[in-house]
């Protein structure tokens, strides 16, 4: 099975979901920042390794992610690519994917649907679909981000939400693909090592079908582009912040900063509504961690060295990966 075309803009619209890390939340009344945030570059080592270990000494070794990561970044990872050498196995990282059953040529003819999917059922503007007050907030911030770009007027808000932040992200230096995750795939290659697949998969027998009812659903999705306002407008700083604390390895920094904003709404945009629950994309983040934690624990006890990624954020919020592996009897060291 390969994830499609279609299915790979139907990703796209998704963008909010699965291991691509939560986002830092914004304060209920924010504060303006002008001042533009100064991005690390170069060498950096990275954060250090949670270490999880059993009643007979077999240990899970787990490296905390964000996104977006400093566009520069020169990621050492000593401690990583040791434990990888030593590791019998590697956990792949918790979410959630797509996975829909079409050819690459077959993909090509659903391209022209799937882009409409990106656009407002009823054919109305963004100046028509949002509230007036947001819609002065959007403009001024298209603008500066996305210039004189007139096609994304036509986008639904989620899409619009994703692009903006995109756009915001390169202009101060930051990046969802940092390199990261091809320096692990070397690593696990070089060791002969395949990641045991932890993420729900979500099949898509029929993605003509699921491209139809997307591109005739009216999603709740105004709240994912007002959230994805106040991040871009206030707490870019924030996520350059966090970006810096976990190149540079400072973990303390790191866990004060692992917090949600827009994923949630831009998310929820889509599981609630009437295709998404029809296409089982309900209660992913509870689905995605079951089943990473149960691929963890089965690995403490067959293997005696593990590796693994998750997101910070899943790791360290209250009854988030960490603490539940206490409560079934595992001794957890932070970094």
């Amino acid at each position: 099975m390969a994830t499609s075309v279609a299915a790979g803009v139907i990703l796209a619209m998704l963008a909010w979901a699965g291991a691509s890390g939560a986002q830092a939340q914004p304060p209920s009344t924010p504060e303006v920042v002008d001042l533009a945030p100064v991005v690390v570059s170069g060498v950096q080592p990275g954060p250090g390794l949670w270490q999880v270990t059993a009643p007979d000494g077999h240990t899970l070794w787990i490296l905390g992610t964000v996104s977006p990561l400093p566009a520069k970044l020169d990621w050492r990872a000593d401690e990583v690519k040791a434990v990888i050498a030593s590791a019998d196995a590697v956990l792949g990282a918790p979410g959630w994917t797509l996975d829909a059953d079409v050819g690459f040529f077959r993909g090509l003819t659903l391209l022209p649907s799937a882009m409409k999917a990106a656009h407002d059922p009823d054919g109305r503007r963004l100046d028509q679909i949002l509230p007036p007050e947001v819609y002065a907030r959007w403009l001024p911030l298209k603008q500066r981000y996305l210039g004189g770009d007139r096609g994304v007027e036509k986008d639904r808000p989620l899409v619009a939400a994703t692009r903006l932040y995109a756009a915001a992200l390169k202009k101060v230096g930051l990046s969802q693909r940092s390199g990261v995750g091809e320096l692990l795939e070397k690593a696990y290659k070089a060791r002969d090592l395949t990641p045991v697949v932890t993420r729900v998969v979500i099949k898509v027998d029929d993605p003509r079908a699921a491209l139809k009812e997307i591109r005739g659903s009216t999603l709740q999705d105004v709240d994912c582009l007002q959230r994805t306002l106040d991040v871009v407008d206030h707490q870019l700083p924030v996520l350059v912040d966090r970006a810096n604390a976990w190149a540079v390895g400072d973990i303390e920094a790191l866990q004060q900063l692992a917090l949600k904003s827009q994923y949630d709404a831009c998310v929820g945009a889509i599981a609630s509504s009437e295709v998404g629950r029809r296409r089982g994309l309900t209660d992913l983040d509870a689905r995605s961690a079951d089943k990473w934690l149960a691929a963890a624990r089965d690995a403490l006890v067959r293997h005696r060295v593990t590796f693994a990624t998750v997101p910070v954020h899943s790791l360290v919020a209250p009854a988030g990966y960490l603490e539940r592996l206490r409560d079934a009897g595992y001794t957890v060291q932070s970094p």
